[in-house]
C-alpha cells in the first residue's frame, strides 16, 4: 500500500496504465534531466494557475459536501494550501520570467484545461463527496508520488523548486491526510468493505478519467 492510503492505493492499481502514463510523461521526465524547454514550462505554469484557481474552488466544494468537522478540516487546510502556497509558488516563478500577476490572471484557458477542471467540479456539483474526492485524488497524490520520485532521481537542477515544493514534508503530509480523507469518508458512507458497495466501480472509473485527463494536461504543456 502507498502511503496515501488503501483507496488511493486500489484506486491507481485499478488504472495502471494511464497511471504511469501520468506520473511519468516526458514533461514530467523532461524535468527530472533539464531537458524540458523553459517555454514549455512557463506554458504549462499558466496554466495550472488558472487550473488552480478552479481547482481551490472544488476543494471549497468539498466543505459544502461534507458531514463531519473533520472532512471541513480537511478540504479547508487543503484550500489554504492552493491558494495561499501552491498558487504563490507560480507566481513567484512566473514574476522571476517577467510575467506579471496581471499577465498571469488573464491566461486563456485551454481546452485541455477546460475538459480537466469541468469535470472535476461537475463530480462535485453532481455527486457527493466521494465523486469529487475520486476526480480530486489524482492530482494531489501524483504530484506527490511525482515530486518524491524526482527529489532522488533527478539529474538536473534546472527544475528543483518545482521538485521540491511537491516532494516537501508540508506536500507529502497534505496528500497523507487526502488518503485518509478519502479513506474515512468511504467508511463513513458504504462501510469498511467499501471496494465491494456497487459504487466502488464508478468512483474507480472517476479516478481513471481524472488521470486521463492529467496525461492531457501534461501533453497540452509540450505543446505552447
Amino acid at each position: 500500500m502507498s502511503g496515501y492510503g488503501k483507496a488511493f492505493t486500489l484506486m491507481r492499481d485499478a488504472a495502471q496504465g494511464p497511471w504511469r502514463d501520468y506520473t511519468r510523461h516526458a514533461f514530467v521526465e523532461g524535468m527530472k534531466d533539464g531537458t524540458l524547454p523553459r517555454a514549455a514550462f512557463l506554458h504549462y505554469l499558466r496554466q495550472d494557475y488558472v487550473f488552480l484557481i478552479h481547482f481551490s474552488r472544488a476543494w471549497a466544494l468539498a466543505v459544502v459536501k461534507s458531514e463531519t468537522h473533520s472532512e471541513m478540516l480537511t478540504a479547508v487546510a487543503t484550500v489554504n494550501a492552493l491558494v495561499a502556497e501552491e498558487m504563490q509558488l507560480h507566481i513567484g516563478i512566473c514574476e522571476a520570467e517577467g510575467i506579471s500577476g496581471e499577465e498571469l490572471l488573464a491566461t486563456k484557458e485551454r481546452a485541455e484545461n477546460l475538459a480537466y477542471t469541468r469535470f472535476v467540479l461537475e463530480a462535485g456539483y453532481s455527486g457527493d463527496l466521494l465523486d469529487l474526492l475520486a476526480a480530486l485524488a489524482p492530482c494531489v497524490m501524483g504530484y506527490g508520488e511525482i515530486g518524491a520520485r524526482l527529489a532522488s532521481e533527478a539529474t538536473s537542477d534546472t527544475y528543483r523548486d518545482w521538485i521540491n515544493t511537491y516532494a516537501s514534508p508540508d506536500y507529502q503530509g497534505a496528500c497523507q491526510a487526502v488518503g485518509v480523507l478519502l479513506d474515512a469518508a468511504l467508511t463513513r458512507r458504504i462501510g469498511a468493505d467499501f471496494e465491494a458497495s456497487p459504487r466502488w466501480q464508478r468512483l474507480s472509473q472517476t479516478f481513471r478519467t481524472a488521470t486521463e485527463l492529467e496525461v492531457g494536461f501534461w501533453q497540452m504543456g509540450l505543446t505552447p
